[in-house]
């Protein structure tokens, strides 16, 4: 078994989809409009891994329990941290900071965190291991 994609839902639908796609490079493989009580449905893909990105639906949803929590944060490989970092700069400006820093070391590696229009973390680092 492998993980197919991660459902993000957001009310900032361009900005999300400028984020996922400029930013992070993912490429956009379908985009549905009035789909199922949303206005948008859309699938974004990156290395065989998709993301169904989401408008919300038109009619309220019940309130999720306050102990629930769901997706914290996805992380992305890269091989060059600091090339990826620098490019991102020119494109995005909403990062995470530790201890003031944006790119810092943590164990076997360097990492840098951004987040993204509809509030999901997304992490860059550049090591595979734990």
């Amino acid at each position: 078994m492998k993980i197919h994609h991660v459902c993000i839902e957001t009310t900032t639908y361009e900005e999300s989809i400028f984020f996922y796609t400029k930013v992070l490079n993912f490429s956009l493989q379908k985009e549905t409009p009035n789909f199922h009580g949303r206005n948008y449905n859309s699938w974004l893909e990156l290395d065989g891994f998709y993301i169904e990105l989401q408008t919300p639906k038109m009619e309220q949803l019940k309130q999720i329990e306050q102990n629930t929590i769901g997706l914290i944060h996805m992380c992305f490989y890269v091989e060059d941290i600091v090339k990826e970092l620098e490019r991102i700069k020119l494109l995005y400006s909403n990062f995470k900071l530790k201890n003031n820093e944006i790119l810092y070391r943590v164990e076997n590696g360097n990492l840098f965190k951004l987040i993204a229009p509809e509030g999901t973390i997304i992490e860059i680092r550049d090591n595979l291991s734990f």
